[in-house]
């Protein structure tokens, strides 16, 4: 080899580093510069995979007949270069600049398929996140129009035990100032709970996206946590064997805080009734000084994640709806040594906006 040589040799290779940007240019020059270093005699081997990766850069990135007319150019200079030698037979060398180049034709055209099913299987993959996503908002929203219809009964309650002790205020006022006093002390305790109860609505209100034209649903009386005994009797007739624990000393709570203890509760019995029927659940209920602990165990193997949002309910997504408006916090997640936990705790004096309760770790 002499500096000509070196210097053809660096024509033929170099340009290899922008083909991906230009394919079909750099394997038109590439090939130029082959013929050229074959013309001057030097031996065609020394520059073939220069070629061949070119060739395969053009399969594996523009349409079919740009790559066949690709492997034409290629193969008519490998078949130029056994021409010019002399240690070859023809039928190999012809046998070379057929299939060399197509070898790598169909190298580049599996690496192009590949590549397109990536790119269809990642725009796919958006498209459920998105559709995911949606029904993920429908569902909280719809939970939210949910818990915003009860909120609705309690406000409605609280309007009904003023109005009675307004007016029974007003007929013995002058006759028995006494009850009077303390049917305005109900009124000024009922409108306290009443305003905290609108707040939260109010909240409910905001974030929701109900549709104009929706029905509500029928009204039914509002659950306590006195009701639970109910709950865990039609769990059990159900066929799982439940355990219900109250410590602690049981007060009055805000009818909402204990409709959110209620329903998660019950959808906790649901999951238990559904995923785990050959399980045993104990529902332990604990009054603490300054909030409420809610904790449903249960000891078996779930058929499904208790993650999945199943028809007819929300799942984790209402329980922590209903635990976030009250101002608590719900944790959901496997047990140790089998079987799935969920622990509500609430503010016995709640605000709204509270935090969002997380999985526990597994």
């Amino acid at each position: 080899m002499d500096a000509p040589g070196y210097a053809l040799i660096g024509l033929v290779n170099l340009p290899i580093v922008a083909r991906r940007k230009a394919p079909v240019t750099v394997l038109v020059f590439i090939c130029a510069a082959w013929t050229m270093f074959i013309a001057a005699g030097y031996w065609p081997v020394v520059n073939s995979l220069g070629p061949l990766l070119a060739v395969y850069t053009v399969a594996a990135t523009r349409p079919v007949r740009t790559a066949v007319a690709g492997w034409a150019l290629t193969g008519t200079v490998w078949m130029y270069a056994g021409c010019m030698g002399q240690m070859s037979s023809t039928a190999t060398v012809l046998a070379q600049s057929i299939v060399f180049p197509a070898v790598l034709c169909r190298f580049g055209f599996t690496a192009r398929q590949s590549a397109e099913q990536a790119e269809r299987l990642a725009a796919l993959t958006e498209q459920l996140r998105r559709e995911q996503e949606e029904r993920e908002q429908r569902a909280v929203a719809e939970e939210q129009g949910r818990i915003a219809r009860e909120l609705h009964d309690v406000v409605a309650h609280h309007m009904s035990v003023i109005s009675v002790q307004a007016g029974m205020a007003g007929y013995v006022f002058t006759a028995d100032p006494e009850t009077a006093r303390g049917a305005l002390r109900t009124i000024g305790d009922t409108t306290r709970e009443a305003l905290e109860e609108m707040r939260r609505m109010l909240l409910v209100l905001r974030g929701s996206h109900r549709q104009d034209g929706d029905e509500p649903d029928s009204y039914a009386p509002m659950p306590q946590l006195a009701r639970l005994g109910e709950v865990v009797e039609r769990v059990r007739g159900a066929g799982v064997p439940v355990e219900l624990r109250v410590e602690g000393e049981p007060r009055p709570l805000a009818p909402g805080v204990e409709l959110c203890a209620y329903r998660i509760v019950q959808e906790a019995l649901t999951n238990v009734l559904k995923h785990a029927p050959a399980a045993r659940a104990r529902v332990r209920v604990e009054y603490q000084p300054h909030q409420l602990l809610v904790c449903v165990t249960d000891d078996g193997n779930r058929t499904v994640p208790a993650t999945i949002a199943t028809p007819g309910g929300h799942g984790l997504i209402g329980m922590r709806e209903r635990a976030r408006l009250y101002g608590g916090s719900v944790a959901i997640g496997p047990r140790a040594d089998g079987g799935f936990t969920v622990r509500l705790t609430l503010p016995t004096s709640a605000r709204p906006g509270g935090h969002r309760g997380e999985e526990l770790p597994g």
